[in-house]
């Protein structure tokens, strides 16, 4: 407190009120894969705002085009705006040794990156290696590729060991003598598209080829945040860009795939090419199973890390619980306005709980101070129903009117 010697009027500003946490991006994504100039930037995160960046650091004069320049070509095209891009180089695995910071690694201290994909690596070890790395980190969700040519579409309920290739990654078609599918994330922090889509290529309009889908996904899920916002599954989208389907899914095929996790992409004669899919990874009964929950769940606990740090050191006692209650419970109050959490209160959407009863002696004495918070997070209606029966016309009968009542 300042000494106040002198006789007169003093002002003081004080800090009063919550602190504001601001939500934290949703859209920044992460490629990894082969430049058209394969030895541009090697396992350097180069950040791109645009396309002809893209061009200006990996495309060489005549170089052909690669899955890894389709995927930024059909991000940009389909509303992204901010991505990352690694050159592994060809004949490169995505994930390598962590001391020589290769692939994957280099993407790791990047805080602002939301999405990941690897276009055109449709392997085991690479899916593993995509799935490992947003598992470890937690702020973060891989959008995975199914392969190019699937013989046999009952191979993608099953998860495959062994090779599957496609794009850059090696071979054309499953090398596994059982399933293609991704392996299972528990908490979701990985999506599967099937199939690829065919597209013009950046580099040589004229050449339509197939391209893997996690570029033009990564698009969508970032044209979807912008315009709905991150709990806003991002399927019923249309794929700007797309000219086909390397594979026509039927409603039943789908049926099968869908309980797998296998978001489909598919044709209808009225809208066109759409995205018909919104699940994770995570079991068909794990409270994770929709990608939107996870990254709604992604971008709250990001915020909240960043927002409430100035609470570290700060003195653990009553008035810096209250605080934390304070602020993050504004935080949701915003979150649950923009309809991001269900319920018709706040009181309803979530709860915190920062007091004596989580916070009690002995781990304020460890140093700790531990707040729980509960949210309800709104989720895709999957699944539309109507109930339709045979009616024998007529008008409609009036209730009679109430006991005490005068029918006018």
């Amino acid at each position: 407190m300042p000494s106040y010697l002198t006789p007169g009027v003093y002002v003081q500003e004080v800090s009063t009120g919550a602190k504001p946490i601001g939500m934290v991006g949703t859209s920044t994504a992460a490629f990894v894969g082969v430049a058209p100039a394969a030895n541009a930037r090697l396992n350097e995160a180069v950040a791109c705002s645009n396309w002809s960046e893209f061009v200006r650091h990996f495309v060489g004069e005549g170089d052909a085009g690669t899955d890894l320049a389709r995927a930024v070509y059909g991000f940009f095209d389909n509303g992204g705006s901010r991505c990352y891009v690694v050159n592994v180089g060809k004949g490169k695995p995505i994930s390598a040794d962590k001391r020589k910071r290769t692939g994957l690694d280099c993407l790791e201290a990047i805080d602002e990156i939301a999405i990941v994909a690897a276009p055109g690596y449709c392997d085991a070890a690479s899916y593993a290696a995509l799935l490992s790395h947003c598992e470890n980190l937690q702020d973060r969700v891989a959008i995975l590729d199914a392969p190019e040519k699937v013989e046999n579409i009952d191979a993608l309920k099953e998860v495959g060991t062994q090779e599957a290739g496609g794009g850059e990654s090696g071979g054309s078609g499953s090398k596994a003598s059982g399933g293609i599918r991704p392996p299972t994330s528990s908490n979701g922090y990985g999506a599967v598209y099937f199939p690829w889509i065919s597209v013009r290529d950046p580099l040589d309009p004229g050449n339509v080829v197939h391209v893997p889908p996690s570029g033009h996904m990564a698009g969508i899920y970032a044209r979807s945040d912008a315009t709905r916002g991150v709990h806003k599954a991002p399927a019923n989208e249309t794929v700007r860009g797309a000219l086909g389907l390397a594979y026509r899914v039927t409603h039943a095929e789908q049926g099968e795939l869908n309980r797998k996790g296998i978001n489909c992409i598919r044709f209808f004669p009225d809208s066109g090419i759409r995205v018909w899919g919104a699940r994770t990874l995570a079991e068909e009964a794990s409270e994770w199973r929709y990608i939107n929950v996870r990254r709604l769940f992604n971008m709250i606990e990001e915020s909240i890390k960043e927002g409430t740090r100035w609470t570290v050191f700060e003195p653990n006692d009553e008035r810096l619980w209250k605080s934390v209650v304070r602020d993050i419970s504004a935080f949701l109050t915003r979150v649950w306005r923009d309809g991001a959490l269900k319920g018709r209160t706040p009181q309803e959407a979530f709860f915190v709980k920062c007091d004596a009863e989580t916070n009690p002696p002995e781990v304020i004495d460890a140093g700790q101070l531990v707040t729980e918070i509960g949210i309800a997070p709104v989720k895709p209606s999957e699944f539309i129903i109507f109930r339709i029966g045979q009616w024998s016309g007529g008008a409609a009968t009036e209730e009679a009117p109430a006991e005490g009542e005068s029918k006018e």
